[in-house]
């Protein structure tokens, strides 16, 4: 095993990293192969070599056509809403350390900027563009390629880049995921020619989960789940989301719920019901809400136990979207029965007596909201 050399020696590390893959070496271990960089980083440029590209080769920061980008800020509108409050506090964040936030779709297209970005330094105006393609096809390994890649947060220094134009940047990135447990996108901080700043990665992956939560709350639900282990009470952004509609079904989760409760990414068309999640009456979980915001112990078919508060939409954060939100469900005791009732009834009259939009808006059949209502099926 080689001899790891001390932090100030990275970039030597990183360069002899690049010797070794550069040269068709493939030797190495999987903890970055002993030279300063990540198994991860060391693959992404082995990708690049494979693809054709050269280290010495310019970069164009080609941006995709107006037609592509229509499409792609359309897809990525949700991502860009829920990011636009967490961006706004993460520019005021990293302005004087002199590095700004990038938000890309999945592919890796950039869709939102952010921060103190020097227009008049080409270096950072090329890449603070929207539309313009940072993947790992158009501009080799970065810390977007990487996260996007590895689905994991990320820190990439200078020489850990794979092109030597990209060799001036500094970048900490983290993926976003969607309620739906997919990843949209990613979050990047950029600097340039500045220090090493390895804690970004923390702080990029926080931003992320913030991202992460405000999206979930602003889809469609009737109950927000906290989740937690018992000891961890519930109640910081370290806990586990889970939205629930009004009979029971999971609607979204963020990824600390789904590592929680081991749930795979929700495919098209299929919803899983929280019975088959938690080992108690689904109901339970709506009358745990009455009781504004008490924690309790909660089995799953495990065996496990979680640590979890109930909350009802409109009461945790943003909640509702416009066509629900005239009638925010509060934490007042109710029947459960007459709770779903009442968003049936808001959700047919925001859709102006449209069942099959309202049932779609609530994420319900139109069976049901028939049944609900007592209203004979058209």
């Amino acid at each position: 095993m080689p001899t790891i050399a001390p932090s100030s020696d990275r970039q030597a590390r990183i360069a002899q990293a690049r010797e070794l893959v550069f040269q068709g070496q493939n030797s190495l271990s999987s903890d970055g192969w002993g030279c300063g960089v990540s198994a991860g980083i060391a693959q992404s440029w082995q990708r690049c070599l494979a693809m054709g590209l050269q280290p010495n080769q310019a970069v164009g920061f080609d941006a995709v056509s107006d037609q592509q980008m229509r499409r792609v800020q359309e897809a990525s509108r949700p991502l860009i809403q829920a990011a636009q409050p967490v961006l706004v506090e993460l520019a005021r964040a990293i302005a004087d350390i002199r590095y700004f936030a990038i938000l890309t779709n999945a592919e890796g297209i950039v869709v939102d900027v952010h921060g103190p970005v020097d227009r008049q330094d080409r270096r950072a105006d090329v890449i603070a563009r929207v539309g313009v393609d940072l993947s790992e096809k158009a501009v080799g390994t970065t810390a977007i390629s990487a996260a996007l890649s590895e689905l994991q947060p990320v820190w990439l220094h200078r020489g850990e880049h794979f092109f030597r134009d990209t060799g001036v940047y500094s970048c900490a990135g983290a993926p976003v995921f969607g309620p739906d447990g997919l990843c949209a996108g990613m979050l990047d901080l950029t600097g340039i020619e500045t220090t090493e700043r390895p804690a970004l990665k923390h702080l990029v992956r926080r931003s992320a989960r913030s991202i992460e939560n405000s999206w979930l709350l602003s889809t469609a639900h009737a109950l927000v789940l906290r989740l937690n282990w018992p000891g961890n009470q519930p109640g910081d952004d370290s806990d586990g989301l889970l939205t629930l509609d009004t009979e029971g079904h999971i609607v979204g989760a963020n990824p600390t719920a789904r590592q929680i409760l081991s749930l795979s990414p929700a495919s098209p068309g299929q919803t899983l019901h929280a019975s088959e999640v938690f080992a108690s009456p689904w109901e339970n979980l709506f009358d745990a809400a009455n009781r504004q915001g008490q924690s309790q112990e909660l089995p799953l078919w495990s065996g496990l136990r979680l640590q979890t508060q109930a909350l009802r939409a409109g009461t945790f954060g943003p909640a509702l979207p416009p066509h629900a939100t005239a009638q925010r469900i509060s934490a007042a005791a109710k029947p459960l029965k007459d709770i779903q009732t009442e968003m049936i009834h808001e959700a047919v009259n925001q859709a102006r007596g449209n069942v099959a939009e309202a049932a779609r808006a609530l994420g319900i059949s139109r069976a049901t909201v028939y049944r609900k209502l007592g209203m004979p099926k058209s």
